[in-house]
């Protein structure tokens, strides 16, 4: 098992603080490797139980805490990551990672009361977007695993390979292809401002009804996918199709009528949306833009997924 050393780490007397220190980077990997803010949440629960099940002595004899920690969340994580295939067979509907608000706004806690710990955010960048989110679910649990913890994490191969149970040059291999897959779905870096402007273009064409509004705002070939897990109503299949979009969400907002409001706020690091229902938050969209059309929609409606978002969201207007 890896001992690099961390930064912070305290080799003499794995204390309570220096152990704890290490929740924040511990949430930020399982998030991006499972996904989900509350199976994160679940793997460094684990991660810790299993610290405390150690005797001080075998605590004492870890070289590096942090490194510890990392190694084994992310062979839970592995082994999660593993099963999560057969469990999203008996999911209901399509299955998207789990969207996060601006972290100045929310916590992690299951309460939802206590105020903003940082030790529970999850760093916002560009590896957790919706659309890095996607791809890296659509890889295998090897290949995910080397690839977030060399490419985000800056691990070496050697250390990867422990965690994986695989060489290092299988590990780069896997490293590689990982790479290649997030290359082909990438699009054109768009400014932010320019992300937001047209999401309140898309949020303005909605709220009107503007079918020929909404066609020119959406690709050509644009899909619109909704996860409620069973939980809340949404369109069964991805919906293909500029046109079919626009004529869909039109019909939604016919439907909602005057009891729904629709925000901007960030979603995971981006410009998106949030629908409220009777005050209620009841979806989340997530948007990847490419030049100056919406590619994709990512709608999340399983209040299961939603439990950040009760507390607030960041408003870029």
């Amino acid at each position: 098992m890896t001992t690099r050393a961390e930064p912070g780490d305290d080799q003499n007397d794995p204390g309570l603080s220096a152990i704890m220190s290490e929740r924040r980077r511990l949430i930020n990997l399982g998030y991006r490797l499972l996904g989900s803010l509350a199976d994160a949440e679940d793997v460094v629960q684990e991660t810790y139980a299993r610290w405390y099940a150690m005797s001080a002595r075998e605590q004492r004899a870890v070289e590096s805490p942090g490194a510890w920690l990392m190694t084994v969340a992310s062979r839970i994580c592995l082994n999660l990551l593993g099963s999560a295939r057969a469990r999203r067979e008996t999911y209901v509907g399509d299955w998207i990672p789990e969207p996060l608000p601006e972290p100045t706004e929310w916590i992690t806690g299951r309460s939802g009361v206590g105020g903003i710990d940082p030790a529970d955010r999850v760093t916002l960048d560009e590896s957790v977007t919706m659309a890095f989110l996607v791809v890296l679910d659509s890889m295998t649990p090897a290949e995910r695993v080397a690839f977030v913890l060399h490419d985000v994490f800056r691990y070496p191969f050697g250390e990867v390979a422990e965690i994986v149970g695989r060489t290092p040059a299988a590990c780069r291999q896997l490293a590689t292809s990982a790479r290649r897959r997030i290359r082909t779905a990438q699009t054109p870096a768009v400014p932010s401002a320019g992300q937001a402007d047209l999401v309140r273009q898309f949020k303005t064409a909605w709220e009107v009804k503007d079918i020929d509004a909404l066609i020119s705002l959406l690709d050509p070939d644009a899909t619109a996918i909704a996860d409620g897990g069973g939980l809340a109503v949404t369109h069964q299949h991805p919906l293909v199709g500029g046109e079919r979009i626009a004529r869909a969400y039109a019909e939604i907002a016919r439907v909602s009528g005057d009891r729904t409001t629709f925000l901007e706020c960030t979603v995971n690091g981006l410009p998106g949306l949030v629908a409220q229902q009777d005050g209620d938050i009841a979806t989340v969209f997530a948007f990847e833009i490419a030049g100056d059309r919406i590619r994709h929609i990512w709608a999340v409606r399983n209040p299961e997924k939603l439990r950040p978002w009760r507390i607030g969201c960041f408003r870029w207007s």
